[in-house]
């Protein structure tokens, strides 16, 4: 084959032929070095594997894996047609008009002008920055800033590989559509959706930012649905983009049984910190105006200092749950500025509560200013100790109930060290120095009922920490045999009854916090007296990453700590009996056992079961939690199975469901959920039944079957449920 790609008379033939206009011809061998950056002013190159030249009639043909550049657009073709006289170049056979976008336009044949910004083309077929698809009887480019496709049909989705001819699982035809590439956007005209090759739905005009938006003011796709207590609800959202930081989502909401309301989201992005909010008002059928707040703000101060502020309200108790804002039980809120340097960290923050349930009284939520952090650890010494400080003050005003003081002081000295045969040891001495002031609090009425005044407690305590860890090599797994022990020493006392707890009325005594110096949660309470904790850990590890273990211990203490309730499994010499069996095979199982045994009799007090994974085509998983009522908790007692199972039917089809079941004697089932989800590239399908049967005064047991479609690039249509748990 004779090769005239890098025939230097290309130069000449050029310079005689294309003085006048846009083109000029570049031998191949010009083509392996790094091109200059093109720019629009610079004459286009081409180059072919064959040339000829009609100087009459001013008309170049070439032949052969043709490609012209002009300004970051190529033009590929089997052949082309150059008129000089008109500046334009008529290509056949293979054409694709490549796009500074990323767009690529294909065609059979296409007439475009020197500079490649306008042009007439003949069945497009276009391929989007996004992968997308568009398909035309007839195009027409403009100054490469509108094309207009007439008879058009776009779609993302791929065709079928078995059956080509097959129709697309979903298309959009139009009679006209404009890309508006100065405004980024598609208009269809005389629009209509076709779902396997059936219309399903018609519009005169539909606009969509085109790919390369990721943001643009319009309405979003809008959602229906309904609730027992609403009737019918619609949502009709307005995204409208501020500037490139900032936009805000305005949602009107109309109800079929109440006066309907209005949501709003706004969000903003600085350079130091960002802000999300969102906010709603309803009016109800007897005229009560409702609403509610979420909104949190996060600023880099400089790199030691960030604030922050958390505003969480709701009018009423049930209006975010029946409106669908949220299922929260409690909302707080915070303003906070903390700092990062070193070893230390501060905070410095207020609070404030609402409580959502029924038994809540507002009365009775603290607002808590100040709360006061600071911790510090220095670096270790050549010896491995170091000292660390915990200090917090916290100040909680209520409008019913105590008002409290506490300022909390905890050095302490630490140390570790492993011995030469592997046993590890870890001392630590800790000084507690707490005052406490408190007004109206509630005291035994043998104490006047209600106690007004000041409180100082001095903690000091040593805790001693042993454990040696056996292992063993056997096949493939690795077996480790692990004894632990710990021994606290620290005075009798310590919990009077002038000292509120604000901060540690509840806790779970598990394998978690077996091994705790103090197992309540805050600064407010303390154990007391001389004790011990052991148990022993087993292990098992096997080379292909699966893993068990199992855990089991206990506490002893001298002396009772009365402290600790009836049922807390603490409360006397020796405690209940705390174990775990964590069993990890490989992927298909992921299983986790906690259990309480009572020390004399060995019933469990507590059972706490979970497992997920995966066989084959199936995911699971299951929780299941049993405890009974602490003596003096704001807790009742629990039995709950959740579980859900999930699979998928086909290459694209798969199903899940899930339910939450109350196991107490007054209890039943609280909610179940059956789904069915569709996906592939350009679609995506949940069709979704649920029931919840609760009910909470205005919030009543409701039926819900919730669609969502996701079309690729246009944007989801989905129904709503509003009432929630």
């Amino acid at each position: 084959m004779k090769m005239k790609r890098t025939l230097i008379v290309f130069l000449t033939i050029a310079a005689a032929i294309f003085s006048g206009g846009v083109l000029s011809a570049v031998p191949a061998q010009a083509q392996t070095t790094t091109p200059p950056e093109e720019t629009e002013d610079q004459p286009a190159t081409f180059a072919a594997d064959e040339m000829t030249h009609d100087q009459e009639l001013g008309i170049i043909t070439a032949r052969g894996n043709v490609e012209v550049n002009h300004g970051g657009r190529t033009l590929l073709a089997d052949s082309i047609s150059y008129n000089r006289n008109t500046d334009t170049i008529r290509a056949y056979g293979n054409v694709a008009l490549h796009q500074p976008s990323g767009d690529i336009l294909f065609a059979d044949s296409m007439d475009v002008k020197g500079d490649l910004k306008n042009g007439l083309i003949s069945d497009l077929r276009a391929v989007m920055a996004d992968r997308s698809r568009f398909a035309a009887q007839r195009a027409e480019l403009v100054n490469d800033e509108t094309l207009t496709m007439n008879r058009a049909v776009y779609s993302p989705c791929e065709p079928c590989k078995e059956d080509p001819t097959r129709p697309l699982l979903w298309q959009l035809k139009a009679v006209k559509v404009v890309h508006d590439r100065p405004r980024k956007i598609i208009k269809y005209y005389d629009a209509w959706m076709e779902v396997a090759g059936f219309p399903v739905a018609y519009t005169p005009y539909l606009s969509f930012p085109d790919p390369t938006i990721k943001r643009k003011s319009g309405f979003l796709p809008p959602r229906w649905g309904g609730s027992s207590d609403l009737g019918f609800v619609a949502r009709t959202p307005y995204f409208y983009v501020i500037d490139d930081y900032s936009d805000v989502t305005i949602t009107p909401v109309f109800t079929s049984q109440e006066n309907g309301g209005l949501a709003a989201e706004y969000r903003e992005k600085f350079t130091d910190g960002e802000i999300e909010a969102e906010a709603s008002v309803a009016v109800d059928s007897e005229t009560n105006v409702l609403s509610h707040i979420k909104s949190e703000a996060r600023f880099d101060i400089d790199r030691t200092w960030r604030w922050g502020a958390d505003i969480n309200r709701s009018s009423s108790d049930t209006y975010m749950r029946r409106y669908g804002y949220g299922g929260e039980s409690t909302l707080t809120s915070e303003v906070f500025l903390e700092g990062f340097r070193g070893n230390n960290y501060t905070s410095i923050s207020t609070m404030a509560f609402q409580g959502l349930a029924a038994e809540d009284d507002p009365g009775e939520s603290p607002i808590v200013l100040p709360l006061i952090q600071f911790n510090h650890q220095s670096d270790p010494n050549k010896y491995g100790a170091y000292q660390a400080v915990d200090v917090n003050i916290a100040t909680l005003t209520r409008t019913e109930g105590t008002d409290s003081t506490r300022i909390s002081v905890r050095p302490s000295w630490n140390i570790s060290h492993i011995a030469p045969k592997g046993d590890i040891y870890a001392l630590r001495a800790t000084m507690g120095l707490d005052f406490f002031n408190a007004q109206g609090l509630s005291v035994p009425a043998e104490r006047g009922e209600t106690y007004d005044g000041s409180a100082l407690r001095a903690y000091p305590e040593l805790s001693f920490d042993w454990r040696w860890p056996f292992a063993r090599r056997s096949g493939t797994v690795t077996e480790v045999l692990e004894p632990i022990g710990q021994v606290i020493l620290s005075p009798y006392g310590g919990n009077s009854y002038k000292m509120p707890n604000e901060d540690s009325q509840d806790f779970d005594f598990n394998d978690a916090n077996l091994f705790s110096a103090n197992r309540f949660t805050g600064y407010d309470r303390v154990e007391s007296g001389p004790r011990a904790n052991y148990g022993l850990k087993w292990s098992l590890i096997g080379d292909g990453g699966g893993t068990t273990t199992i855990v089991l211990g206990q506490s002893y203490r001298l002396k009772d700590d009365s402290t600790f309730q009836s049922g807390s499994g603490l409360e006397d010499h020796f405690s209940d009996y705390v174990g775990k069996i964590h069993v990890s095979p490989g992927d298909h199982l992921d299983m986790t056992y906690r259990t309480r045994m009572d020390k004399n009799s060995l019933e469990f007090r507590r059972h706490e079961l979970e497992f997920d994974g995966e066989y084959s085509i199936l995911d699971y998983s299951a929780n299941y939690v049993y405890f009974g009522r602490q003596e003096g908790s704001e807790h009742e007692g629990r039995e709950e199975l959740s579980y859900s199972l999930g699979g998928d039917i086909t290459e694209y089809w798969r199903t899940k469901f899930s339910g939450v079941t109350d196991l107490s004697d007054d209890g039943g089932q609280r909610s179940m959920r059956l789904g069915f989800i569709y996906e592939d590239e350009c679609l995506t399908f949940d069709a979704t039944m649920s029931r919840t049967f609760y009910q909470d005064r205005e919030l009543r047991p409701t039926d819900a079957i919730l669609f969502r479609v996701y079309f690729k690039n246009l944007g989801e249509v989905t129904t709503d449920v509003t009432a929630s748990n």
